[in-house]
């Protein structure tokens, strides 16, 4: 069983250096606003299509920074380097949104959002997309394959402007971006699909225009989750991306 309301709101997460104090909004997250979530113990992500389609505002994925918020109030925009993405529902646990000292629940449109907003797959509830999420990070960077701490640390250097909470933007070659990259346009975030870009907002995904062919993009996706696109992972992408 999945939550009972739509997320509170959502932000693009680049372009601050704020915590967004007060506010319900956080780096591609979406809040709920109350109630409560049946997921997994660590972190957990988001409902199914079908219920989407019922409940405009639910998203594929939650996902966990640590405690951010105090009372019904976010206080910071993270608490650790440990940024995941976790499955809806995980062994039929149940938590509470704004739980005192509990981290905090975040949701994700798709799994393509939750890569540009920095996280990667649990290692618990997602066990078989952290092992792929792995496997596609060596086959492209050519480590030995990678602890959730070495990932982690790596992704926080790469999604975070040292000792600010702003967003770090990465030029890349427009013809070397794999599906699934997001990208920062002047009006708005957009994901890379085939020869397409296709817009994002917090009502999902609208305006497709063609990919440039030439020059560099502005990417918002951690430089290690676009190898790890480039190398095939098999990131999920809402078919709202496709029809719009």
């Amino acid at each position: 069983m999945s939550p009972k309301r739509s997320c509170a709101g959502a932000a693009l997460g680049y372009g601050s250096d704020r915590a967004d104090r007060g506010s319900p909004t956080l780096a591609f997250g979406r809040l709920r606003a109350s109630g409560s979530v049946r997921a997994g113990k660590p972190s957990r992500l988001r409902s199914s299509r079908a219920d989407r389609s019922r409940r405009p505002g639910r998203g594929a994925w939650t996902g966990n920074r640590g405690i951010l918020h105090r009372g019904r109030e976010i206080v910071r925009f993270h608490a650790h380097e440990h940024w995941i993405t976790c499955a809806l529902r995980f062994k039929d646990r149940w938590h509470e949104q704004w739980r005192p000292h509990h981290f905090t629940w975040l949701y994700f449109h798709d799994e393509a959002v939750s890569f540009a907003a920095g996280h990667r797959p649990c290692a618990e509830c997602r066990r078989a997309a952290y092992n792929a999420y792995r496997e596609a990070w060596v086959a492209v960077l050519g480590a030995t394959l990678p602890s959730a701490k070495t990932i982690d640390h790596q992704l926080h250097a790469e999604r975070i402007v040292r000792g600010t909470h702003r967003r770090r933007m990465h030029p890349m070659a427009w013809q070397e971006l794999p599906d699934g990259a997001f990208v920062a346009l002047e009006s708005g975030p957009a994901v890379v699909l085939d020869a397409t870009l296709v817009t994002w907002t917090v009502d999902g995904y609208g305006e497709r225009s063609g990919r440039p062919s030439r020059g560099e993009a502005a990417v918002i996706t951690p430089p290690s989750s676009v190898a790890a696109l480039r190398a095939g992972y098999p990131v999920q992408i809402d078919n709202g991306a496709r029809l719009a």
